[in-house]
């Protein structure tokens, strides 16, 4: 319509002459239109297309394209499909759900019929098991009657294996009655079996006190071997069924291993009836070996026991045990039955001597020597348990620290105020007095390694570490009261008692740096950063915990730190009171008159200068008297300290305090080189280059006028172009490497032979 309308509007303009558009438009209308009938026909062809177009355009509007027909066509059919389908599911679903209504009365049938079928089945089970267990009785029974031992025991297992299996069943009343037939049977044929296999023992000589008890084979040996062997394959056959009773009929349990541990085999529990019976007899109630006081004697006995049963049990039992394929040393079952007699005993007792610190000191030492023989001499196994578990209960490792930190305190107290404290045991052997470590620190570091001995066995590395922070405490205490009596020495350095005093720091310190490489230690080291123990790792930084957790560092960096920080104050002290000791001695070699000592050719001989004998007599006695009373390192040291402070005293107060003339240059060398130097030669091989600024200071002032000049030119020069390098060359030619330029300037001015002085 758009376009119909466009062109009559074209038509109009051309009719009415276009008044409004160009020229070019004008020349257009008058070249076609020639005439007014032209223009109407044009008009009426015109309006009849419009027409057309328009009666198009409305029916187009009404009837639509014939694909968005066909499209709503097919859309109306699916629709009335779809409201089919919904009327059919509607239909189908009220016809399900009437049949399941149906239905349900049916299931609720057949679930009664099913439960009650299930019911019957449950107690068709339940009579046959029970009618399995009368017949497996009946037959033990009837196995024992003709004293057929094995069938009876293979009956009893399998009531053994049957009570395994009902375990889990809710059956209570049957696994009641089960095991009570299973106890009945089981302890009829124990009791038989037990008694034969103690006549036989007796028979053998069992028990064996003592190991210099005389065995006597009988004279049926053979035959009582035979009998043996039978009765101990017939008790290791009852071993389940025993275990079961025992869980059962806690009254019955024989000595047994702690929890967590197996069970004892069965033959070697009656073999620990009469040991166990002694061991009550004697060591309960009101007896006189039953002594508080006295620990050691049961265990000392239970060891004998231990060692006079070996050869027995690898003789006698452990063949037949072998053969019966049993993975099980005869030897160590009857050692577990012994310790779990004296575990009852020491946990008895360690609760009756927590309030006594020297009661229950004994009986740590006691159990501690008792675990030692008993892994050592009779190789009870480490995964076993001994007594020292027994100690790791919390109210016992406490009262153990407490005892080891007070007991510490006093050895040390009594230790410093001892008469031979502060001399060394040693001191009379050369060979073994290197350290010089006084005699109260070589007792404190003795105290130390006990009480590591005593916790190492533990098997808690957490309970190491407690231990190993009450050793960090000690040393710290011993520390604070050496400082304390280096304090009342101070006034006297040189002392016996305040060197002793520094042999005992120096000792400890290198002590401790050896433990820290010690495996153990390394060991209680990685433990503590695990377990995180705050006491021994106290407030480090995580960098600090990475050098531990690395092995860069130890344990007793701390201490180590503090203790070399109070070796470096003391031997600070003493080197101060040397200095102003040689000081004082050195004043008249201070003034001398250097400019005044002639020329060397001059004098006959050279000898020490007078002045310097005092200096040198304190230098040497000081030096001979710190070689006796100070240990290797530690003089060490303290002559090479001594070396460095005189190098600067006599280069400040004499050197560069003083001008000399050439015999006075020569002079002061010769007191250097050929009397200085020589005391401390008897500790090295070259003393003199402890002395590197005197050593060079004398070979400035000993050069010759001309080499002197020349050198005081070329130095001026270098300062002039500030070249350092050109200055520094000619100095090592002349072996001078410690001073600077400006230093060797300041020198070759305190020569009175160079010009212009």
């Amino acid at each position: 319509m758009a376009s119909v309308r466009s062109k009559q509007s074209e038509v109009v303009m051309a009719a009415d002459g276009g008044a409004d558009d160009g020229g070019q438009e004008q020349d257009f209308l008058e070249e076609d239109l020639k005439s007014w009938r032209d223009v109407c026909r044009l008009l009426e062809e015109v309006r009849q297309e419009s027409r057309a177009l328009e009666e198009q355009v409305l029916s187009g509007s009404s009837s639509g394209p014939p694909k968005v027909s066909a499209a709503l066509s097919a859309a109306e059919e699916v629709r009335s499909s779809l409201e089919e389908l919904l009327q059919r599911e509607q239909r189908v679903s009220e016809q399900l759900q009437q049949h399941l209504q149906g239905s349900d009365r049916w299931m609720d049938d057949f679930g009664q019929t099913c439960d009650h079928v299930d019911f019957i089945e449950r107690s068709m089970k339940y009579l046959k098991c029970l009618q399995h267990i009368e017949e497996v009785s009946a037959a033990v029974q009837q196995s024992l009657m003709i004293n057929s031992v094995w069938d009876a025991i293979k009956g009893v297992e399998s009531m053994a294996a049957l009570d395994c299996r009902l375990n889990s069943s809710q059956c209570s009343h049957l696994r009641h009655f089960l095991r009570k037939t299973l106890c009945f049977w089981h302890n009829i044929i124990k009791d038989r079996l037990s008694s034969d296999f103690e006549k036989v023992l007796t028979q053998l000589q069992w028990p064996i006190i003592t190991p210099s008890q005389p065995v006597t084979p009988p004279a049926n040996s053979l035959d009582l071997g035979g009998q043996l062997e039978g009765l101990l394959l017939q008790l290791l056959a009852l071993q389940t069924s025993d275990d079961l009773v025992s869980q059962s009929a806690s009254t019955q349990t024989p000595p047994s291993a702690p929890s967590g541990a197996p069970p004892l085999c069965l033959p070697v529990q009656i073999m620990l009836q009469p040991l166990a019976k002694r061991f009550r007899y004697h060591f309960y109630g009101n007896r006189q070996t039953n002594s508080i006081h006295k620990p050691e004697w049961y265990l000392t006995q239970v060891l004998k026991w231990m060692e006079s049963s070996s050869a027995f049990m690898e003789e006698k039992i452990q063949p037949v045990f072998d053969r019966a394929g049993k993975t099980i040393s005869a030897k160590v079952e009857l050692c577990r039955g012994l310790v779990h007699l004296v575990q009852e005993k020491v946990a008895s007792d360690a609760a009756r001597m927590l309030y006594d610190d020297g009661l229950f000191c004994h009986l740590v030492e006691e159990v501690l020597q008792f675990e030692k023989d008993l892994r050592g001499r009779h190789s009870y196994p480490a995964a076993l348990p001994g007594l020292l578990h027994i100690l790791l209960e919390d109210a016992f490792l406490q009262k153990w620290l407490a005892v080891e930190r007070k007991m510490a305190v006093e050895k040390m107290d009594a230790m410093l105020s001892a008469e031979g404290a502060w001399t060394s045991q040693y001191k009379d052997i050369s060979d073994m007095d290197e350290l010089k470590a006084p005699e109260c620190a070589e007792t404190f570091m003795t105290l130390l390694q006990v009480i590591t001995e005593r916790y190492r066995a533990l098997s808690s590395p957490s309970a190491q570490l407690r231990f190993f922070g009450l050793q960090k405490e000690l040393v710290d205490d011993f520390r604070i009261r050496l400082t304390q009596v280096m304090k009342e020495e101070s006034r006297c350095p040189l002392g016996l008692r305040y060197c002793a005093i520094l042999n005992a720091v120096n000792y400890i310190s290198t002590i401790l740096r050896d433990w820290g490489d010690n495996v153990f230690f390394l060991q209680l080291q990685q433990a503590a950063i695990s377990l995180g123990e705050q006491e021994v790792l106290g407030s480090l930084e995580m960098t600090e915990v990475g050098r531990l957790a690395s092995m860069e560092g130890s344990l007793f960096d701390g201490l180590l730190s503090l203790l070399d920080r109070l070796k470096g104050d003391m031997l600070g002290r003493l080197l101060h009171f040397l200095m102003r000791e040689t000081s004082e001695k050195a004043q008249p070699y201070c003034q001398e008159r250097w400019l005044s000592i002639p020329a060397p050719q001059d004098q006959s001989t050279m000898s020490l200068s007078s002045s310097a004998c005092p200096m040198m007599l304190c230098v040497r006695d000081r030096l001979l008297n710190l070689h006796q009373v100070l240990s290797l390192s530690l003089f060490q040291l303290a002559w090479q300290g001594l070396a460095e402070k005189l190098d600067a005293f006599i280069y400040q107060e004499v050197i560069l305090a003083n001008h000399f003339s050439d015999g006075g240059a020569a002079q002061l060398q010769f007191d250097m080189t050929r009397n200085l130097f020589p005391l401390f030669g008897h500790y090295c091989r070259r003393p003199e280059n402890f002395f590197k600024h005197v050593k060079e200071a004398c070979i400035i002032l000993c050069l010759r006028v001309g080499p002197a000049i020349l050198l005081k030119e070329h130095l001026k020069q270098a300062g002039q172009e500030e070249n350092a390098g050109s200055a520094e060359s000619p100095l090592r030619e002349f072996g001078v490497f410690c001073l600077s330029p400006s230093d060797v300037s300041i020198l070759l001015n305190l020569k009175a032979s160079l010009p212009g002085m």
